[in-house]
């Protein structure tokens, strides 16, 4: 694989780093800093995606006559690894990277046109309504009903782990329109807006506690929504087959930048961390498993390299890649994590409900240590969201090694 970057690509590195030196204000930085979960307030993910629409940068990978950037698979790669260097807040993906990308290969014209501006431009925010109490990894076996009444559906039933869905206007959703034997061919694709009446949204406390501008997860109650047939996405009872597509969009991420700048955060409180008159980054053993991630992180580099170049070169990786780089992605976040709070020690106990809001107390310890045992706590959920990493090594066994 030929991992040489161009002048044109080197230029535009160059100009990424400039973009993000003035988009990603000091304020964004402090606020991003203090997220224990990812999650800022709505208004500053709003204002960061706004920034990035204006520079027309908000959709790396939509085409470009749908307003995407046009950029090369390698200027995705650059911009993808610049920001995650940087630390800039991640776009939401639920509109930008999930529902859209299935608009665009299965909706109708007019649904494309009334959709997409608006997920482009962050005027309306999106959840997802996959998962059900019972039916998470087991997804086809789904109960949320949609009843044909003619001219709209009826929806009865519930969502549950949703992210931001206090904060959506819309929710896409897997319903089950039909009975079949089998239970994928009974599934459609509706979207709902989430001031239907009958809509409520319940918040899930998560260990890492509740805070207002954090609270992540959520469970969605639908009692009989009332949903225009005009939302309905695609053929009914295909919305397995745009289910699967979806996934394909959600799974398939770098992970080596932001792996990276975690474990250089932990390298920095190991240094600033006293015990007995030395310092934890000169403990050997602390040392080795640093030394470890790190080899982790090179080799989860080098992967994501290859799979760029064979990417660039036009070749199709399968489903195989986006559930390797999953899989190993969220546990090497998560090994990452665990040594953070293995370095903070006793500076983790102190337990502050809502990072984000204003103080004048410093952190105890150190700046920063509020956030690392809740993003330990929070970072339990990687290897399960997005199909569980037992899932995709079923999924990998059968499509890469054939068993």
């Amino acid at each position: 694989m030929d991992l040489t970057y161009s002048e044109e690509d080197n230029a535009f590195r160059a100009e990424v780093r400039a973009f993000i030196d003035e988009a990603f204000t000091p304020d964004l930085r402090a606020e991003t800093a203090r997220s224990k979960n990812g999650y800022i307030s709505k208004q500053g993910h709003t204002l960061w995606q706004k920034r990035l629409y204006e520079k027309g940068w908000a959709a790396p990978n939509w085409p470009v006559e749908h307003g995407g950037a046009g950029f090369t698979p390698t200027q995705k790669f650059i911009f993808t690894q610049e920001m995650d260097t940087a630390g800039a807040p991640h776009t939401i993906p639920f509109g930008m990277s999930m529902v859209a990308p299935v608009i665009m290969a299965f909706a109708n014209d007019e649904q494309k046109q009334r959709f997409l501006p608006d997920i482009l431009a962050t005027n309306v925010w999106w959840c997802q309504g996959y998962s059900e109490p019972g039916s998470g990894s087991d997804l086809a076996s789904l109960q949320m009903k949609a009843e044909d009444k003619g001219d709209h559906y009826l929806c009865n039933g519930s969502k549950i782990w949703t992210s931001m869905a206090q904060h959506a206007d819309w929710i896409f959703c897997l319903v089950r329109t039909a009975k079949t034997e089998k239970r994928q061919d009974g599934i459609s694709f509706l979207l709902i807006e989430m001031d239907t009446p009958g809509v409520k949204v319940e918040p899930l406390i998560t260990l890492d506690g509740p805070a207002k501008d954090q609270q992540e997860i959520n469970q969605v109650f639908f009692t009989d929504v009332k949903v225009p047939k005009e939302n309905l996405i695609g053929e009914e009872n295909k919305g397995w087959t745009y289910a699967k597509y979806l996934l394909e969009f959600e799974r398939g991420n770098p992970y080596s930048a932001g792996l990276k700048r975690g474990l250089s955060k932990v390298k920095q409180m190991a240094a600033e961390i006293e015990a007995d008159g030395a310092k934890l980054a000169d403990d050997p053993d602390f040392a080795r498993k640093t030394s470890d991630l790190e080899r982790q992180i090179m080799v989860m580099e080098a992967t994501e390299l290859r799979i760029f170049a064979e990417i660039n070169a036009g070749q199709n990786i399968g489903p195989g890649a986006s559930s390797l780089l999953k899989t190993r992605g969220t546990e090497i976040q998560q090994d990452v994590s665990e040594l953070a709070v293995e370095a903070i020690g006793q500076y983790g106990f102190p337990f502050v409900e809502d990072t984000l809001a204003s103080t004048n107390e410093p952190d105890v310890g150190m700046d920063g240590a509020p956030v690392v045992v809740p993003g330990y706590l929070n970072k339990r959920k990687t290897s399960i969201y997005a199909g569980s990493n037992e899932v995709q090594r079923n999924i990998i066994a059968k499509a890469v090694l054939g068993l």
